[in-house]
């Protein structure tokens, strides 16, 4: 008998007992359905991770900061010039504050391609011509930036245009009809100096945003040309070293450094007396869970396929029962053991193979629906997410886990049938 022989023999042998055939495929069914769908909302929620995080900073780049030297941690501090409040961390935390000779000292050190000093901006409001003015939260955007965007194109970093990126909860506030009617409009932002005096500068709308995660809601983001004028303009009657003091740069290092290399470059500004981050390291933790939480749910997934396997091995070992004396004539016309193991073999791996794909299938379909539906309202305010995605190769391998586990269960039967002596099984009652 020919290879494509056995295979078409054990398929069709697979439904001779319809009814023990179909549990077994349900079995699997069950297992492979919870497996496709843990593993589509680890795909889904960790490529939403990867998409967004560009609106934190760019994979090549440090957010370096210089740690107060007041180690006090309870009781009144005295007070020191030099600290700022920190933007991250605990409330009240403080950075001491980088000056001009530190940029110069991180600039210096091996492996730093760039040093861009964060530039501090507090405005006051946002003001289209002579309409309602409302109050206004921005920042600088940081280099390699990539914000998520309803309309418009990202803040340029080269444009000496003072541009800026709103959130679209500020369009119709502003009286603008549309996020794309926003696009090229001027605006008016207010500043305070040190002196308290007010005035405005201008600039131009390229873009509105989109609430994503690593996005704070309500911040408009700035260009390096309008943070500069901005940053100037509040810092009128300041002088010297009460200007130039930074809370944190922005150190651009070579994308192609292993991870290694990035090590050694922390390394070195901790012991210049700096510390530094990347993104990863700000979303690492947030990542290592969603993957501790998907791999506890496929746990679960593979404990239901390894109870299927034992259905499958029962159902083989009954078919091989019943198929004694078919398998005595098989072996005397001249099968050989193999091709009878084979067949056995085969006809688990179909088993397997039908309860996997039909679990899969359907798991994509009833993903697909779930995903729709929670995007357009529970996370409706996290546009592009997607909470259950699939990828085609990771769809295969959970069909393949699945087929290999299907055979590891068959071959306890199939090698029973393979060992029957062809006298003894024709002569079987």
């Amino acid at each position: 008998m020919r290879t494509i022989d056995v295979i078409g023999t054990a398929i069709e042998n697979s439904f001779r007992s319809k009814l023990r055939t179909t549990l077994t495929v349900i079995a699997i069914f069950i297992g492979a359905f919870t497996l496709t769908i843990t593993n589509g909302l680890g795909t889904g929620i960790n490529d939403y991770i990867n998409t967004t995080v560009a609106a934190i900073g760019a994979q090549d780049v440090l957010t370096v900061t210089k740690v107060g030297t007041d180690a006090t941690t309870s009781g009144p501090k005295k007070y020191n010039p030099d600290l700022l409040a920190s933007s991250a961390g605990r409330p009240g935390s403080t950075v001491q504050a980088l000056t001009p000779s530190d940029i110069s000292t991180i600039t210096a050190l091996k492996g730093v391609k760039s040093v861009q000093p964060t530039l501090s901006i507090s405005p006051n409001y946002i003001q289209v011509g002579s309409g309602t003015k409302y109050a206004l939260n921005a920042s600088g955007a940081v280099p390699g930036i990539k914000l998520q965007l309803a309309a418009g194109a990202q803040p340029s970093s080269t444009s000496s245009e003072s541009q800026i990126v709103v959130a679209k909860s500020y369009v119709k506030a502003l009286g603008l009809s549309s996020n794309s009617a926003a696009i090229g409009t001027m605006v008016k932002i207010g500043v305070t100096d040190a002196a308290q005096k007010s005035s405005t500068v201008d600039a131009t709308i390229v873009g509105i945003s989109d609430a994503s995660l690593g996005a704070v809601a309500d911040v408009a983001t700035t260009n390096s040309a309008l943070t500069q004028k901005l940053f100037d303009t509040q810092s009128v009657g300041l002088t010297g070293s009460a200007k130039d003091r930074y809370s944190q740069a922005s150190v651009r290092f070579d994308s192609a450094a292993t991870p290694s290399e990035v090590t050694q470059l922390k390394d070195r500004l901790t012991k210049a007396g700096y510390e530094g981050q990347t993104v990863a390291d700000q979303i690492g933790t947030f990542k290592t869970v969603i993957d501790a939480i998907v791999l506890v749910l496929n746990a679960f997934a593979v404990i239901a396929l390894l109870a299927a396997s034992f259905g499958i091995v029962n159902t083989l070992l009954m078919s091989v029962q019943e198929r004694t004396k078919e398998i005595g004539l098989m072996k005397a016309m001249g099968m050989g053991g193999g091709k009878v193991f084979g067949l056995f073999s085969f006809e688990a791996v179909f088993i397997g193979f039908l309860g996997s794909a039909i679990g899969a299938g359907i798991a994509i379909l009833v993903g697909t629906g779930v995903s729709a539906a929670l995007s357009g309202s529970v996370f409706s305010a996290l546009p592009g997410l997607t909470l259950i995605a699939f990828s085609p190769g990771s769809i295969a391998t959970i069909i393949l886990v699945v087929m290999a586990i299907a055979f590891v269960a068959g071959t306890l039967p199939a090698a029973k049938a393979a060992r029957q002596d062809p006298i003894d099984s024709l002569r079987y009652e």
